[in-house]
C-alpha cells in the first residue's frame, strides 16, 4: 500500500512561503489565478497499517464531526475530503494567538489490486476516522491466445 513520493525541494519551499503567509495574514501571491488549481492549506495526518486480512488507514481529524469529512472511492483511489472551519471572533471574544490550521483539506491514497474495493469501513470516534480496506485475492491474470496469419 505504501507509494513512493519524489523530494520536491521547491514543493517545500512553497509550503514554507504559504505558511509564512498565513502567519501573517498576507493574500498568496503565487502566480498562479485564483481557482486555476485547488490546494489544500492543511491535510491530516495519517496512520496505514496492514494486517493479514486489511489494511487500516487512520486519519487524525480533531475539531470535526463526520458530517464535515466525506471518504469516496473512484477509479482504484480512496479520497478522503473535508473542511475545517474557523471560529468567527465575535463582540465578547477577542482571539489573540492561532496556532490551528483552518480550511479545506483532500488526501487521496492509491488502492493495491488486493482490495475489495466494494467493501471499506468508516468510523469517526474522537477525532479520528478510521477506514477499514478488506484484502480479497487479486485476480489471476488471464492468457489470450493470438493468432498469427
Amino acid at each position: 500500500m505504501s507509494n513512493i513520493t519524489r523530494w520536491n525541494p521547491m514543493g517545500e519551499f512553497e509550503d514554507l512561503f504559504d505558511r509564512y503567509h498565513r502567519y501573517f495574514n498576507l493574500p498568496r501571491t503565487n502566480g498562479e489565478r485564483e481557482g486555476m488549481f485547488s490546494r489544500s492549506d492543511w491535510a491530516p495526518a495519517v496512520d496505514i497499517k496492514e494486517t493479514e486480512s486489511a489494511f487500516t488507514i487512520e486519519a487524525e481529524l480533531p475539531g470535526m464531526s463526520r458530517e464535515d469529512v466525506k471518504v469516496t472511492v473512484h477509479d482504484g483511489v480512496l479520497s478522503i475530503q473535508g473542511e475545517r472551519r474557523k471560529e468567527e471572533e465575535t463582540g465578547d471574544k477577542k482571539h489573540h494567538r492561532v496556532e490551528r490550521v483552518f480550511g479545506s483539506f483532500t488526501r487521496r491514497f492509491t488502492l493495491p489490486d488486493n482490495v475489495d474495493q466494494g467493501n471499506i469501513g468508516a468510523s469517526f470516534k474522537d477525532g479520528v476516522l478510521t477506514l477499514t480496506l478488506n484484502k480479497v485475492e487479486p485476480p489471476e491474470p488471464r492468457a489470450i491466445e493470438v493468432d498469427v496469419h
